[in-house]
């Protein structure tokens, strides 16, 4: 595989590889050109720096208080269980230091404290448990991505697709400015079917959009062009010019 012959290729494998959606095969293949190829190499880690920067161009969120609760409650629990294997430790030696007779008390004492231990051990790990699953079912997900870019093979636009939230989040990458005048309007292009509005941007680095997934299933491309002030009428298909075009891939949650 020539990419270097390819440049539009080559960025396409660069952005996939860098957004995850390279597997498999394709993804082995890739990494092996790039460690033999500088050009490969170069478009990898150009990718890998955009998008790593876009965490940037999100406004600064305070974090929940529950978020706190929650680390302080991991830390508890490794506290308390780096407690207990101390206390556990502690009484093996001193059993192991102490003459046999009377050995039978101490071991009931021992497994007494051992089981309470191991009781407050279990109850902060239910707690603790309770908790990471709420964090994992409020993370974002991501369904479907897409790269769109310009004419030019230059990437402008990520879209990813939330079914959590049912939300289509747009972050920009490039610097391009619609204009005071102008409207950007988002489309969804089905086969064979007319291009179905998803919804008018504005010029915000990142926004999200209300959808759902059946506003995103088996569509292969989206698509967006260039309106007057506050895009096209409801029902309308596009005016305007297509800007950024990309194609729409689904990955696993």
């Amino acid at each position: 595989m020539n990419l270097i012959a390819n440049p539009e290729l080559l960025e396409l494998m660069a952005a996939s590889h860098a957004l995850g959606t390279l597997r498999g095969g394709a993804r082995r293949r890739f990494e092996t050109l790039a460690r033999e190829q500088a050009p490969v190499r170069a478009a990898a880690l150009i990718w890998q720096a955009r998008l790593s920067s876009m965490t940037e161009l999100q406004p600064s969120v305070v974090p929940d208080p529950a978020v706190w609760t929650r680390i302080r409650n991991m830390i508890d629990a490794e506290k308390a269980r780096a407690a207990i294997e101390r206390q556990r430790d502690a009484a093996n030696a001193r059993d192991a230091a102490r003459p046999p007779s009377g050995g039978w008390l101490r071991s009931l004492a021992l497994w007494r404290g051992a089981t309470a231990a191991g009781a407050l051990a279990t109850v902060l790990a239910v707690v603790v448990g309770f908790n990471l699953r709420d964090q994992l079912l409020n993370a974002p997900a991501v369904q479907y991505v897409a790269v769109l870019s310009d004419d030019q093979a230059a990437a402008s636009m990520l879209v990813t697709f939330d079914p959590k939230k049912k939300q289509l989040v747009l972050q920009r990458v490039g610097s391009y400015s619609e204009g005071a005048d102008k409207s950007l309007q988002l489309w969804a292009l089905p086969p064979g079917g007319a291009p179905r509005s998803l919804g008018v941007l504005d010029n915000a680095p990142a926004l999200r959009l209300a959808a759902s997934e059946s506003d995103v299933h088996a569509v292969p491309t989206l698509a967006i062009t260039l309106e007057a002030k506050g895009g096209v009428p409801a029902g309308s298909g596009p005016k305007g010019p297509v800007v950024f075009k990309g194609a729409l891939i689904e990955k696993t949650i």
